[in-house]
This record gives structure tokens, C-alpha cells and sequence, in this order.
């Protein structure tokens, strides 16, 4: 089994990091590249930054937060928020990111999957879901504009789509489990987990050291995010990946 990663999300709005529950009620966090520095020094695999208003304000995303992340951390990193066109991402990767996510513009066009993965490689392109339950019943639906806007599309039929188009990973955020520290959206991620043949990132929901170890064994990702348990000190990611390595799960502790 391939090592398993743990990845901290920094939810960035005018430059700062910034958390709330079901995407709403935001406090500050701090700075994005200095928390990104520290996590980097932890052992995170990977650090995820997310502009989430560059969609609903219709603006480019953070070019210079790329530019500096790529002068100061040895890890990789994605950027997402405001991806509308493949100039944008392009300009993104420029920067210095390792990888871009799309959601909002990739709902509205899905051939720009297909153009983005042609364009930079499958493994640069990160397809971000955002989904909400319906009803009772195991069915979730996308939203648009970091959880402003509801759609009608099937959230596991919409991951098929986007890894048939080439996106190379799918990170899958539970909007009714963000913030509320309760775990992941087990069903959720499982359900998409097993139609897509790439890698799924499991957010939302994080608030002990055994929701981390339950994404892997019982949701089946490949990657378990989080941003509140580690921006404000509830956990390392030292703690994380010992108690997962306890677990049975393989994930890399030589840094």
C-alpha cells in the first residue's frame, strides 16, 4: 500500500487564512505562507491554499501567494480559487505551483478538465467537489462559488466525469461536515472513493486523531486534509501521522 498523506488546507481571503463551519462564520488564522512554513517543517506531504472568494468576486486568484509559497516551501503545493480559464492557471504554475484545483469553472465548462490536463499533465490537475447531502438518502450535490450556490449535479457521478476527463486527483469536501469537527462524511467519501480510479482527498469534518485514521480505512482516500485541528494547535502533524502509523496505515515519518 502506497503511504498515505495528511494535508493542511489554508483557506485564504484578502491574504489571510481564515476558517468557519459549513464555509460560514470565518475567524482569522494567521498568515498563509508562515503557517504553511510550519507545516512544512512538521511533515505534511503536501500544503493545499484555497482563495475562497477569488470565484464569487470574479477575480484572479493569488498570483503572488503562488510566487511566494514556491520561494519558501520544499513541499509541494496546490492553488485553487478563481481558476475560471486555463490563462489563469497557466499563470499559476508559472508561479511555481505544483498543482491547480478547479471547481466552480470546471462545473460550468468541463472541457476545461480536459484542456488543463493537456495543458499541464493529469497530475497537476485537481478537480475540488463541494457537496451537501440531499435528503436522507446517500445522494450529494456540487456547489458552486465556495458553497454559495447550489446545484442539481450528482456529486460521485460528477467525480466519475472528472477523472474520465483527466483530472489526476479529486479533493471531496463535505459541506455538511466542515468546521463541525464530527468526521468525515464517511459515505460520501467511500462512495466516490470507489467509482474514480485516482486518488480522492477526504475534507471536512476533522476533529480527532481517529477521524484522520477512519478517512483511510473506512472512507478509502488516499489523502485526509484538514485546517482548524492543526492552524489553531489541536494537533501536529507529527501527532497525525503516529497515531495513523499505530493504525496499520502507511504514511511517511523520516523528515
Amino acid at each position: 500500500m502506497l503511504a498515505k498523506r495528511v494535508i493542511p488546507c489554508l483557506d485564504v481571503d484578502k491574504g489571510r487564512v481564515v476558517k468557519g463551519t459549513s464555509f460560514v462564520d470565518l475567524v482569522d488564522a494567521g498568515d498563509p505562507i508562515e503557517l504553511a512554513q510550519r507545516y512544512d517543517q512538521e511533515g505534511a506531504d503536501e500544503v493545499v491554499f484555497l482563495d475562497i472568494t477569488a470565484t464569487s468576486d470574479d477575480r484572479e486568484p493569488t498570483i503572488r501567494l503562488a510566487s511566494r509559497a514556491s520561494e519558501q516551501l520544499r513541499i509541494p503545493y496546490t492553488v485553487g480559487g478563481g481558476m475560471s480559464d486555463l490563462a489563469r492557471m497557466r499563470q499559476i504554475v508559472a508561479a511555481g505551483a505544483d498543482k491547480v484545483s478547479v471547481c466552480s469553472a470546471a462545473l460550468k465548462d468541463p472541457s476545461i478538465i480536459d484542456r488543463a490536463a493537456r495543458a499541464f499533465g493529469s497530475q497537476a490537475v485537481i478537480v475540488a467537489i463541494d457537496a451537501k447531502r440531499v435528503g436522507k438518502a446517500d445522494k450529494w450535490v456540487c456547489y458552486l462559488a465556495g458553497g454559495r450556490i447550489a446545484t442539481d449535479v450528482d456529486a460521485v457521478a460528477w467525480a466519475e466525469e472528472a477523472a474520465r476527463r483527466g483530472a489526476g486527483e479529486i479533493l471531496l469536501t463535505s459541506m455538511d461536515r466542515d468546521g463541525t469537527k464530527e468526521g468525515f462524511d464517511l459515505a460520501l467519501t467511500r462512495a466516490v472513493s470507489r467509482v474514480v480510479p485516482i486518488p480522492v482527498i477526504a475534507s471536512g469534518g476533522v476533529g480527532t486523531l481517529e477521524h484522520f485514521a477512519e478517512g483511510i480505512l473506512e472512507g478509502e482516500a488516499d489523502a485526509v486534509l484538514a485546517a482548524s485541528v492543526f492552524h489553531f494547535g489541536t494537533f501536529t502533524i507529527r501527532q497525525v501521522k503516529e497515531y495513523m502509523a499505530s493504525q496499520g496505515i502507511p504514511v511517511r515519518l523520516d523528515f
